[in-house]
């Protein structure tokens, strides 16, 4: 069983200076209490992410960390060309010392990109075409290529990455076809959505995964608040829900639209139903993920404990609670199980 973070930077309270300078630290503390990756979301337009470049983001992170595996989940390869985004990753590689992990996708939202002159119903084959120049630029010397929506010729490769052939590969699930793409391009995977679709999913996963390498990570990505007593968590889950969950929606509401693949509700009690966020003491929290990985039979745990409007010492306390008491406890179960 491995531990990840992952941080959608949403807007909280605080401005922007402050904002980074606390998700910077946060971030240190991960690096400091073990926790295996740092995945971060790149979004545009929207006070869902204050940190639409995603790699300027990751190259601060990486300087205040030693230890920790750190990358995008994900790229919208769609938005850039792939030939840049190489190059990226090349210098995240070694800017990391080798902790770079990558991970691609075609962008959940039409409307960031469609501000980018992107049709969305263009994405899935711009994702397909664009991964296919992304590892060419990664492994070859010399890149030509001829497609549909990119194209180069006899083009010098002079950046390589740390890591060979390439940083390891990560594609999101948010159904079963998601997860038989991953499966079948040698990709790690993270799901997020209610326990049964997650169960499904990492069944066809790992059916899907015929590779010599051992299993990759299947993740599983919730919400968290933890707090010495259950009341105090909800208090503090109810209020900065809300703020996130409004951001979450802003662009969907914005055009009249619902989000795809996703339920989202201002209402934490909703999302705490459904099995997606928990608030409670470490026990409470470490209990329901134990069910939930039991259930699902993810082997990666992946905690959100950054969003809305808390203070950094209420999403240091969280991850402090969590890194204390609900890590150790199930890390030493599985290690057992295993």
């Amino acid at each position: 069983m491995q531990f990840g973070i992952f941080d959608q930077n949403d807007l909280g309270a605080a401005d922007l200076g402050a904002h980074y300078e606390s998700r910077l630290q946060l971030a240190a503390f991960y690096d400091q209490a073990g926790f295996d990756r740092y995945h971060v979301s790149e979004h545009h337009a929207t006070p869902l992410s204050a940190t639409p470049a995603t790699g300027a983001w990751l190259s601060a992170v990486a300087q205040r960390t030693t230890r920790i595996r750190l990358g995008p989940l994900v790229y919208i390869l769609p938005l850039r060309h792939p030939l840049q985004v190489a190059e990226e990753v090349c210098l995240l590689d070694h800017l990391s010392n080798g902790r770079f992990e990558l991970g691609i996708g075609r962008g959940v939202s039409p409307f960031e990109l469609g501000y980018h002159g992107v049709d969305a119903a263009e994405s899935p084959a711009m994702l397909r075409e664009g991964l296919d120049l992304l590892l060419r630029a990664l492994t070859q010397e010399e890149v030509t290529f001829e497609g549909r929506y990119w194209r180069c010729r006899d083009v010098p490769v002079v950046l390589r990455p740390k890591q060979r052939p390439h940083p390891p590969l990560w594609m999101p699930s948010a159904t079963v076809d998601h997860a038989v793409r991953a499966a079948q391009g040698g990709f790690a995977t993270v799901c997020n959505g209610p326990t049964q679709r997650i169960a499904d999913i990492v069944a066809r996963f790992r059916g899907e995964w015929t590779r010599p390498e051992p299993l990759p990570c299947i993740g599983l990505s919730r919400a968290m608040v933890i707090a010495e007593t259950a009341e105090e968590a909800r208090a503090v889950a109810r209020r900065a829900w809300r703020v996130h969950a409004i951001s979450f929606l802003k662009l969907w509401r914005r055009h009249g639209a619902a989000p795809v693949n996703a339920v989202m509700s201002e209402d934490f009690a909703d999302a705490e139903a459904a099995g997606l966020a928990f608030a409670g003491t470490p026990a409470r929290v470490r209990d329901a993920l134990r069910a939930q990985v039991a259930a699902t039979g993810v082997n990666y745990v992946v905690s959100r404990f950054a969003f809305g409007d808390q203070s950094h010492a209420e999403m240091l306390r969280s991850a402090t609670l969590f890194a204390r008491e609900v890590m150790p406890a199930l890390a030493e179960e599985y290690r057992e199980a295993a």
